[in-house]
């Protein structure tokens, strides 16, 4: 019998959650409504759910806060986590994407579209069984011995390098904003500039090929292939 994937989702309007259910269940996937991000975090616990689909604007505890409390419990690494809010502003998807969302999306939004997302999220999920091999076209990427391999061809990129090319591939088409890479791959404690990146960028681009790494004008970069 086929997976049927089950969605958390963490609204505190009753209406809204009422209609996202609804429009999920029709697609076949299993539904659970949390009211806030405490109750939130219960749930999800208990019946490790495949995608949460939060709001941030909630009582008890914020969707960002909710997030980076779910990050932390192992039971849930293979969870995917996505904003759906009102919030369009690029500070708050700065935020959301920090705290280790896989998407973010904004209201309103027409039910086809949020479900032809999710769905996208999923299969995505489930082509991912081991965290450490990323495999797009003819890149491998392999974590543990720090190796990229072209077709037949195997690219030695420096640490930095590797690590800017395992964030971004690690979610193709998401764009990642210039402070998430900095952080992520620089870490909180080191003082580096926006320069660094581009050299950076530039360099992997000379050795897995130009098109791999899209530009995002005044945001960021993100990975296709």
């Amino acid at each position: 019998m086929e997976h049927q994937p089950s969605i958390l989702i963490v609204d505190d309007e009753i209406d809204v959650l009422e209609f996202i259910a609804y429009n999920l269940q029709k697609e076949g996937y299993k539904t659970t409504i949390a009211k806030d991000g405490l109750e939130a975090i219960r749930l999800a616990k208990s019946m490790k759910p495949d995608l949460i689909l939060l709001d941030i604007m909630m009582p008890n505890l914020d969707g960002i806060s909710t997030a980076e409390h779910l990050k932390e419990v192992k039971e849930l690494n293979q969870t995917l986590i996505v904003f759906l809010t009102a919030r369009n502003d690029e500070e708050s998807e700065l935020k959301g994407f920090t705290a280790g969302a896989d998407d973010y999306i904004t209201k309103p939004i027409k039910p086809k579209l949020l479900v032809s997302r999710i769905k996208a999220l999923l299969r995505r999920g489930s082509m991912e069984p081991d965290k450490n091999i990323i495999q797009l076209g003819d890149m491998i990427i392999d974590k543990d011995k720090h190796v990229v391999q072209m077709g037949k061809e195997e690219i030695f990129l420096a640490r930095k390098e590797f690590d800017l090319l395992c964030l971004l591939a690690s979610k193709p088409g998401r764009v990642f904003h210039r402070n998430e890479i900095l952080s992520k791959v620089w870490g909180d404690d080191i003082v580096v500039g926006d320069r660094t990146i581009d050299v950076h960028v530039r360099k992997v681009r000379m050795k897995v090929g130009e098109e791999v790494i899209k530009t995002v004008k005044g945001v960021g970069y993100k990975f296709e292939i």
